[in-house]
């Protein structure tokens, strides 16, 4: 069985529309969007320059949705986010006054660099889709999007990501350097300008929204459901591990593979799915001991050691 036509050639066409100015990366493309129409929040982390913001920008130009980027310091303040009522005098009244979060795709840039307290102000914006300023709750617009971005250098004037944070984020990916081909291909795009400036959109934000209620339908057999469980229950269990993965964590593993499956058009989940998402969506929410961090023991390598030991089901064929 497949998904609906319909469907399949929005997601087509939304790929190849980000393909189009972010060359030679359609695997983090696919990424991006698993967890778009999973409804998640990806935390993107790579070196300056890479493409992070533009990619972003591409993706609401693309679906023709509300776009606000918030660039991360010190000196923002919680309600520089959510926003704040503000005193009328001639109305003798509080208004309220949206901060940026008040959007389809939010893109918090170098989300490290805010202090803790202001990231603390978006942990009920990605876990209930909603603000409450002076204590009245505003919904933010639907569907809504955190993607944050950081870099894994220059740590000077930093806050790290608190567990609760990282565990909000469904996914933590990375561009990478593009090869020389592509690299050489991007400067040539260049020459008339930004590429995702000249994006059109190829959808709605009502489509992806249809989408997303459609991927809840994709099957997952119970012996693949105890084999996404078990790997989950194995990074708890592990010597090496002080911190596994939440049950959280299985709720966004269980949506990230249907939607991973709906983008290879099917409407059922395979083991290979869940494979290949589990270190993007499990790597960031292991923490390792202190003596395994000394012998200079990797996150990749606890998973790739569990992904090992855990037995594969054999899928039924649809």
């Amino acid at each position: 069985m497949t998904v609906l036509h319909d469907s399949v050639q929005t997601i087509t066409n939304l790929r190849l529309n980000l393909e189009s100015c972010i060359l030679g990366k359609t695997f983090e493309i696919k990424l991006l969007l698993t967890s778009l129409l999973a409804g998640g929040h990806v935390l993107i982390e790579d070196v300056p320059g890479t493409g992070k913001t533009q990619l972003i920008k591409a993706l609401a130009r693309s679906m023709d949705g509300e776009y606000r980027r918030i660039q991360c310091n010190p000196d923002i303040l919680p309600s520089d986010i959510t926003g704040l009522s503000v005193y009328h005098p001639h109305e003798e009244r509080f208004v309220f006054r949206p901060g940026p979060v008040m959007t389809n795709i939010l893109l918090t840039d170098e989300i490290n660099r805010a202090t803790t307290k202001t990231q603390s102000a978006l942990l009920e914006v990605m876990e209930e889709r909603n603000v409450t300023v002076d204590g009245v709750t505003y919904a933010l617009p639907h569907p809504f999007m955190l993607c944050a971005t950081q870099n894994p250098i220059d740590f000077e004037g930093t806050y790290m990501l608190p567990e609760a944070q990282l565990d909000r984020f469904m996914m933590k990916i990375k561009i990478g350097y593009p090869d020389e081909t592509t690299e050489r291909s991007m400067l040539h795009a260049h020459h008339a300008g930004q590429p995702v400036d000249q994006l059109v959109p190829v959808t709605s934000m009502d489509e992806i929204a249809a989408i997303q209620r459609e991927i809840r339908d994709v099957h997952v057999e119970s012996k693949v459901m105890d084999y996404l469980v078990s790997i989950v229950r194995h990074t708890r269990e592990h010597d090496s591990v002080l911190l596994g993965a939440s049950p959280r964590a299985s709720l966004a593993f269980l949506q990230a593979v249907k939607a991973y499956a709906f983008l290879h058009e099917r409407n059922y989940v395979l083991p290979d799915d869940i494979k290949m998402l589990a270190p993007y969506v499990l790597g960031h929410r292991i923490l390792l001991r202190p003596e395994s961090r000394m012998d200079n023991l990797h996150t990749e390598a606890v998973l790739s050691h569990i992904l090992r030991q855990v037995h594969v089901p054999v899928a039924l064929e649809r």
